[in-house]
C-alpha cells in the first residue's frame, strides 16, 4: 500500500489544524493525504457524552463522519491543488482503529488543545494509549501555535522559502531534537534530521544531562563534576558526526545543558517549527507509559511535537 500522511479528524478546531499542518508536510514529502474518522468514534460536537448523556443514534453519526470527511477534503483540496487527498471511515475503538491506520502510513498527526488534553475522540487515556503504542512516528499539533491560524495560511509549495509571517515563517524556524545519549535511536536522529533538511530549517539538538546525586555539595569532587560537564559536549559531537556527514546542507546547533531534558525542550519550542523526541518501544499489553518527557511537551510545547517510536 502507499505510505501516506494519515490525519485522524473529529470536527474539533485542533484537528482540523492538524489536518492542514499534515497537508503542508505531505507536500514536502510529496505524499498523498488521508483523512480518518468513523462513526463508532465519539465527534467532539458530542463530547459531553463522556459525562454520561447518550450518543445521537447510528446512522446520524454516520452521516455526521461522511460530512465531515467531504468538506475536509473538499477544504484543503482547494487549499492545496496538487496534493492528492484521500479520506476513509474507520471501524473498531478509536486507539485500535488508529494504531491500524498508523500503521500503513509514514505518520499519524493527532489534533491538540495543549495542557495534556487531546481533541475530541482522543479525550484522557485515548491519546496516550496511541502515543504508547504506536510503532509509527506521531504528531501532535494545536491550533494558533505562535500566533497564527493554519486556516488563514496561504498555501506552499514544496521547496519554497518565505520570509515574511505565516507558513513561510515557519519554515525558517529550527527544528528542535531532544536527544538522549544512553539510547539515542537512530529513527529519531534520522527524522529530525530529515525534517531540517526538507524544510531548509537549522536544527538545534538538546541533550540534558544531570549530576549524579552524590556528587553535589560544595566542594566534593569538583574535578569529577567538571570532567562530565567536559565530556557530555564530546560525547553529543560524537553521536551527531555520522549525521552531520549524512545531512551537510543541515546547521546543526548541538546543546548539551544541565538538568531534565523537558524544560529545555519545552523553552525552545517557542521559537521552533517541530519539537522532535523519541519514545521506547514497548510492547506491553497494558499501560500506556509515554515517558515524562513527552507528557511535559504534551502539556505545554509552543509548537507540534513528533514522537518517534525505536527500539
Amino acid at each position: 500500500m502507499t505510505r501516506t500522511i494519515t490525519v485522524g479528524l473529529d470536527g474539533s478546531p485542533e484537528s482540523l489544524a492538524a489536518a492542514e499542518w499534515a497537508a503542508h508536510e505531505a507536500f514536502l514529502r510529496d505524499l498523498p493525504l488521508r483523512l480518518v474518522n468513523a462513526a463508532d468514534w465519539q465527534p467532539a460536537v458530542y463530547v459531553s457524552t463522556a459525562l454520561g448523556a447518550p450518543l445521537p443514534p447510528g446512522d446520524l453519526r454516520q452521516d455526521w463522519s461522511a460530512r465531515l470527511l467531504d468538506e475536509a477534503r473538499a477544504r484543503l483540496a482547494r487549499r492545496h491543488p496538487e496534493l492528492r487527498v484521500e479520506s476513509q471511515e474507520l471501524t473498531g475503538q478509536p486507539v485500535t482503529a488508529l494504531l491500524r491506520a498508523a500503521e500503513e502510513s509514514e505518520l499519524l498527526v493527532l489534533g491538540s488543545r495543549g495542557l495534556g488534553r487531546i481533541a475530541g475522540f482522543l479525550i484522557g487515556s485515548f491519546s496516550q494509549a496511541v502515543l504508547a503504542r504506536s510503532e509509527r512516528p506521531v504528531v501532535v499539533v494545536r491550533p494558533g501555535v505562535h500566533g497564527e491560524d493554519p486556516a488563514e495560511r496561504p498555501a506552499e509549495r514544496p521547496g519554497e522559502r518565505s520570509t515574511g509571517d505565516g507558513a513561510g515563517a515557519a519554515a525558517a524556524r529550527e527544528i528542535v531534537l531532544g536527544l538522549d545519549l544512553e539510547k539515542p535511536g537512530d529513527e529519531v536522529i534520522a527524522y529530525a534530521f530529515a525534517a531540517a533538511a526538507r524544510s531548509g530549517a537549522p536544527l538545534r539538538v538538546v541533550h540534558g544531562w544531570t549530576v549524579p546525586p552524590y556528587l553535589y555539595g560544595g566542594d566534593l569532587m569538583p574535578d569529577v563534576r567538571d570532567d562530565l560537564a567536559a565530556r557530555a559536549p564530546q560525547e553529543l559531537s560524537a553521536v551527531l558526526r555520522p549525521w552531520r556527514e549524512k545531512f551537510p546542507d543541515v546547521e546543526v546547533r548541538a546543546q548539551a545543558v544541565i538538568g531534565g531534558a523537558g524544560s529545555h525542550l519545552i523553552e525552545a519550542s517557542g521559537g521552533a517549527a517541530l519539537v522532535v523526541v523519541g519514545r521506547r518501544i514497548r510492547r506491553s499489553a497494558v499501560g500506556t507509559h509515554i515517558g515524562p518527557v513527552v507528557q511535559a511537551l504534551l502539556h505545554h510545547a509552543a509548537a507540534p511535537v513528533a514522537v518517534v517510536p525505536h527500539e
